[in-house]
């Protein structure tokens, strides 16, 4: 089914344009199962854009970098941007807020499925050339917003996986462990990095990894930049499942759907409850504020520079230590 929207004479999305049966599909509040019906749908804009029909709200939220679809209640986030590995940008971080805030309000929303598209990566890492130039409190900001984010998938009262098609490099690894658990298939690879750009990771990476498959493993990791394929992963308890690529998604929709049937309020407990029993884990000093601290110290060193430069120009970083 394909559904259009019309400008109007402003450039505007008008309401009156609005596909008829689309408009009756929404207004229709009696039927309870039409008003958990989400679609996606194109528009003529002059970039590409994609939109998430929230029936709870009647709202219309423009995506740009996300494709959004809803089966059995299974709110599927894929990252759409595989011509650059779906690499985390600015508008991505933006439109994963935005799709996170109809997971909290939307009741026709039970579970939510994030990954990739294409089949090559995940989400590859951040968008490095958004990187350059920036300053140390423009790099703490950004550190800031993307814990923000990814704070606020980990802490969804719904259950949140993520299904893991290729590379989790940087920023994806990051997004994927704030996921309540992770599914890999066969050819995914997980790593942070970030060293090799002088670098650490900003987005919750060295607290997360941590808490999850221990320090020694998640130090050598973080300090060699290593990838681990998913086999490994699995041995770590990074993630839960590995599967066949062509069986990813019906493997993570079979979980949830089980997940589904069970006491939403009871579900939405043990998530909070297994998210404090981890933080009660944590130091005095709160290592989520500190790694964003540190994410913008090395911002004004040499070795960052020399790393984003380096990587930018597609050539081995010589560091210094400064």
């Amino acid at each position: 089914m394909r559904l259009e929207c019309r400008k109007d004479e402003h450039g505007m999305q008008n309401e009156e344009g609005v596909d008829p049966v689309l408009r009756e599909l929404v207004n229709d509040r009696a039927d309870f199962d039409i008003l958990n019906s989400l679609f996606v749908f194109s528009i003529f804009l002059p970039f590409p854009a994609f939109v998430f029909i929230s029936t709870f709200s009647k709202t219309f939220i423009m995506y740009q970098t996300l494709l959004v679809s809803i089966e059995n209640n299974i709110l599927t986030i894929t990252i759409n941007r595989p011509d650059k590995l779906n690499a985390l940008n600015k508008t991505v971080l933006d439109e994963l807020n935005s799709a996170m805030n109809e997971v909290y309000h939307n009741a026709g929303i039970k579970s939510v499925i994030i990954t990739g598209a294409g089949p090559k990566a995940f989400v590859a890492g951040a968008d490095i050339s958004e990187f350059n130039g920036l300053t140390k409190e423009q790099a703490i900001a950004l550190a800031k917003r993307g814990q923000d984010t990814f704070s606020r998938i980990e802490d969804s009262p719904k259950p949140v996986i993520a299904a893991v098609n290729g590379f989790a490099l940087g920023g994806g690894c990051e997004l994927a462990m704030s996921c309540h658990f992770r599914i890999a298939a066969e050819n995914a690879k997980f790593g942070q990095p970030e060293v090799n750009l002088g670098l650490i990771p900003g987005y919750g990476g060295t607290q997360r990894l941590t808490k999850l498959i221990g320090k020694g493993r998640a130090i050598e990791l973080l300090i060699a930049a290593n990838m681990i394929d998913a086999n490994t992963a699995l041995q770590y308890g990074l993630v839960n499942y590995v599967v066949a690529p062509e069986e990813l998604l019906n493997k993570a929709r079979s979980v949830l759907e089980l997940i589904n049937t069970k006491a939403p309020l009871a579900v939405a407990a043990c998530i909070r409850l297994a998210n404090i029993a981890e933080t009660n884990r944590v130091a005095v000093e709160n290592g989520f504020d500190e790694e964003v601290k540190m994410f913008g110290d090395c911002f004004i060193t040499d070795d960052m520079k020399e790393g984003i430069t380096a990587f930018l120009e597609k050539r081995k970083a010589v560091f210094s230590g400064k």
